[in-house]
């Protein structure tokens, strides 16, 4: 997925963790880019590239502290950054955080190490369910290890929706898609990801049509219903629809989980009476998965290795999952992830929701040029 949701879920509120809270990107090690060749001669150093403001506060520092092993974290913001450098060869990071559809591609490109699993012990702790559905992406789980998870949804504002159509379905893409509800609520503002291929397959959701499908007539079926809401769009963007609900400038925004949750939060702590609501539509959503790798040319891979394994010990990756408002992939951790987290559906949805969550999977190169051109006439309205 084209992500810049990975801005951070602000620290609004102190989550218990074993540090003091704070915010930002994790200072430990931080840098512009992987340490140079031979910087440190023992080889303990460790390359890290990741989505921005993605980790607890601690959870470098910690590291270190507990291996000995240097961190020099880089950050990245969209998934197409990351596969550029990592296609290009060469890239110097020894772990890297793509997620599962991209993943899935740059699987099939060699572009990562097959995991010498008995160098994980802590793989015992991962949900076998979880750890299955990424297997659609790297069978056998053989490349990659689950960090944290979402879904794509609807962020909202009741107040400002039922003030214009008091009847709006809340619960359904008819409040994006369907032109007849968008053109009575677009007065208060609808904004969409700037994500071709995620678009794409929230729209076939709402069609009834498989989301993962690459026939030509779901796409122009896709294609015709995006343009007819065209006129009601306000935005076209990844990441201003966070401030935009929080500020009450936006009522409806196609986002994911975790930026609507932290909207939902900036929204209460402003005191301003703004209630910002999240739903996964009955029709149908995403389920995504950011995921733990190893570049094959890594230059310390028994450091990348050291680092996987750290993160998935339960209390670290519950940190994480506590700070950032994002579902881990951990089953152990759960004992040790706030209740306020694993009890919020729109974080750790309900067994029955998952079943109506489909895995994103690779499109072909002839579907990802066919979307592109789609998603350009959508974006121009043309």
């Amino acid at each position: 997925m084209i992500r810049v949701r990975r801005a951070a879920i602000a620290a609004l509120v102190c989550v218990g963790l074993m540090s003091a809270c704070g915010g930002g990107k994790p200072s430990a090690g931080s840098s512009a880019g992987p340490a140079p060749a031979g910087a440190d001669a023992a080889g303990k150093v460790l390359n890290l590239y990741i989505w921005s403001d993605y980790l607890a506060p601690n959870t470098l520092s910690d590291f270190e502290k507990q291996t000995g092993i240097k961190v020099h974290a880089a950050y990245f913001d969209t998934n197409e950054t990351l596969e550029t450098k990592l296609l290009s060869g060469n890239s110097g990071y020894d772990v890297v955080v793509p997620t599962a559809s991209y993943f899935e591609r740059q699987i099939k490109a060699g572009v990562y190490l097959p995991l010498d699993k008995s160098k994980l012990p802590n793989l015992k702790n991962m949900d076998p369910q979880l750890m299955a559905r990424v297997a659609l992406h790297d069978p056998g789980n053989e490349h990659g290890v689950i960090y944290m998870w979402g879904t794509n949804g609807i962020g909202y504002n009741e107040k400002m929706i039922k003030a214009l159509l008091p009847d709006a379905p809340l619960d359904s893409w008819r409040l994006v898609f369907d032109p007849a509800v968008a053109s009575k609520v677009a007065k208060c503002g609808i904004s969409v990801l700037d994500s071709p291929a995620e678009m794409m397959r929230v729209v076939l959701a709402y069609l009834g049509r498989d989301p993962n499908s690459q026939k030509e007539e779901d796409r122009a079926a896709a294609e015709a219903t995006l343009l007819k809401v065209r006129p009601y769009i306000r935005n076209i963007n990844s990441s201003e629809y966070i401030e935009a609900l929080a500020n009450g400038d936006l009522c409806i925004a196609v986002g994911y989980n975790g930026d609507v949750l932290q909207a939902r939060d900036r929204a209460r702590e402003a005191g301003k009476g703004i209630d910002i609501g999240y739903t996964v539509p009955k029709e149908g959503s995403i389920l995504w998965f950011d995921m733990l790798a190893i570049p094959k040319d890594a230059p310390h891979p028994e450091s990348a290795y050291a680092f996987i394994d750290y993160m998935m010990t339960p209390q670290v990756i519950a940190q994480v999952s506590n700070f950032k408002r994002y579902a881990n992939g951990n089953l152990a951790s759960m004992p040790y992830v706030l209740d306020a987290v694993k009890n919020d559906p729109a974080i750790y949805p309900p067994a029955e929701l998952r079943q109506r969550l489909a895995v994103q999977l690779a499109d072909s190169p002839e579907q990802t040029r066919a979307i592109t051109r789609v998603w350009q006439k959508f974006k121009t309205g043309q």
